[in-house]
């Protein structure tokens, strides 16, 4: 069995060019595919979800809530009613196909991937959140947090708060708003007996877990077979990657991670390569396919599944990405809210951008290149792609400011249009 989990180390010429590896890369993530002529509806979101395999959310909505943007990059514009319906307004025509877990970060799931998870909502409930779960008066909150949800239906903590007759601790800080039934739903929801079944801005409302995922939620599935399967989903979405990209994808520890890895690969389901480039092996699934080229030219979210791992962002687009949203102000080097931009299959600039909604215009408050970028062929296709960022907004007016070198280049190819 031992012998069977030891990875052989490559030797000899690369396997993959550097370029072979960006192309595989995008490629696993959808954008070799070809847009939508038509409107982008429910099966192209299905298709998407077939390649990113998840949608991290996060509660930044300076430019776009972070959850919206994957489609955009992908699909193109589209009505975020797509999302929202297949995510939190599910129907008895179009039930759910998403649902919130705590995959890479907090993200939407396939529905149907929710069992995969439940041995990370088992280590929560036994590990990280065992005195929350054990202690006497907490189970007591959380059976009336249960009672009242199966009640009156979803409800936020602060509606729960109310129903329960619990007074909210005052706020300590920006930061801290988290009384104890507010507490007691995350952990309920990490622990899979709450889902998320709609969205007030960033507010859950929650709901017993089977009234949200409905059959999963009793579907039981080993944990090394999980993980084994987990671990083969993140080598397709990644298109090649390491065994660490390959882990951060659905953040699994080194251990279970490097044995299904091990395994896979001692079954063929995965191959082992060297990159170029790389110093660390690679691992690709045998079936995948280099594209001749990628055409594709977009914006990304920070929280990208394509650059959501800032090493391998590095390693494989030679592009240094830190989001300085935590940064003060004075040190940051490229901005607030920092948007990499991709243009065929190489990431050529990055913009720090924001939505000024009561002005109804796309602020770009800096813009980069990177080096060795056609200065005047990224500014004309990025203000392209920024006027149909702004159209899909609703917002009439591109206004760029006057930090970073493609600035000045960007502002006239943005008033020819």
């Amino acid at each position: 069995m031992v012998a069977k989990r030891t990875v052989a180390k490559p030797s000899g010429a690369c396997d993959l060019s550097a370029s072979q590896a960006r192309r595989l890369a995008l490629a696993a993530q959808g954008f070799a595919d070809r847009q939508p002529a038509a409107t982008v509806n429910r099966r192209h979101l299905q298709r998407m979800l077939s390649r990113t395999r998840l949608i991290q959310m996060d509660s930044v909505s300076v430019a776009v809530r972070a959850h919206y943007m994957p489609m955009f990059s992908r699909l193109g514009p589209y009505d975020r009613t797509v999302l929202e319906q297949a995510a939190w307004e599910p129907t008895a025509r179009r039930p759910a196909l998403l649902a919130e877990y705590w995959a890479h970060e907090a993200a939407l799931i396939p529905i149907e991937h929710w069992p995969l998870f439940r041995w990370r909502m088992q280590d929560y409930a036994h590990g990280r959140y065992r005195e929350a779960i054990g202690d006497k008066k907490a189970a007591d909150v959380r059976t009336r947090i249960r009672e009242a949800v199966a009640d009156v239906g979803p409800c936020t903590s602060g509606m729960l708060e109310d129903h329960l007759g619990h007074e909210k601790r005052p706020k300590k800080g920006a930061w801290w708003d988290r009384s104890q039934v507010k507490y007691l739903c995350e952990v309920m929801f990490a622990a899979g007996e709450l889902s998320a079944t709609r969205r007030s801005g960033f507010t859950r409302y929650y709901d017993l877990a089977e009234n949200v995922v409905g059959e999963y939620a009793n579907v039981e599935i080993p944990r090394d077979e999980a993980v084994r399967s987990l671990v083969a989903g993140s080598v397709v979405a990644l298109g090649v990657g390491t065994e660490a990209d390959i882990r951060d994808y659905y953040r699994l520890k080194p251990e279970p991670a490097r044995a299904a890895l091990a395994d896979l690969v001692a079954a063929g389901e995965v191959a082992q390569v060297r990159v170029e480039g790389w110093e660390k092996p690679g691992y690709l699934d045998p079936g995948a396919k280099v594209p001749r080229a990628i055409t594709r030219s977009t914006l990304l979210s920070p929280f990208d599944p394509l650059v959501f791992f800032r090493p391998r962002t590095e390693r494989v687009f030679d592009f240094h990405y830190r989001i300085e949203i935590y940064v003060p102000e004075a040190k940051r080097v490229h901005g607030y809210y920092v948007l990499p931009y991709l243009l065929g299959d190489q990431l050529v600039a990055r913009v720090d951008l924001k939505t000024d909604r009561p002005g109804n215009r796309l602020l770009v408050l800096g813009a980069f290149a990177e080096p060795g970028a056609d200065v005047p062929l990224v500014a004309d296709s990025l203000a392209t792609d920024l006027l149909t960022m702004a159209n899909w907004l609703g917002v009439e007016q591109i206004v760029v400011g006057d930090r970073g070198d493609l600035a000045p280049q960007l502002r006239k190819s943005t008033r020819r249009r």
